[in-house]
């Protein structure tokens, strides 16, 4: 798996049309529930001047700061394309 940084890979969905034309999830761990939350890339919102954090609205709609420590998986159409190395539980 490629150890791209996860801020690059984000900044890559966002910017690069041809890449950023498939179908994203991504998970992160919620210190809250003590597991990993999964949301489609179009329920995250990357402020600008925010280089450490987005925002993940929830299915039930509730919004979550998220920093990008705690990003576990991303998926590009299904297939696992990024997952953060030799992280186990939360942080």
């Amino acid at each position: 798996m490629k150890t791209t940084p996860i801020h690059e890979l984000l900044a890559r969905i966002r910017w690069d049309p041809a890449f950023g034309r498939a179908r994203f999830e991504i998970a992160y761990w919620d210190r809250v529930r003590g597991t990993e939350a999964k949301v489609p890339f179009e329920r995250i919102h990357l402020e600008p001047g925010a280089h450490f954090t987005f925002e993940a609205v929830e299915a039930d709609g509730s919004l979550h700061t998220v920093p990008y420590h705690r990003v576990r998986k991303v998926w590009r159409d299904g297939e696992l394309i990024w997952s953060r190395p030799g992280r186990r539980g939360g942080s």
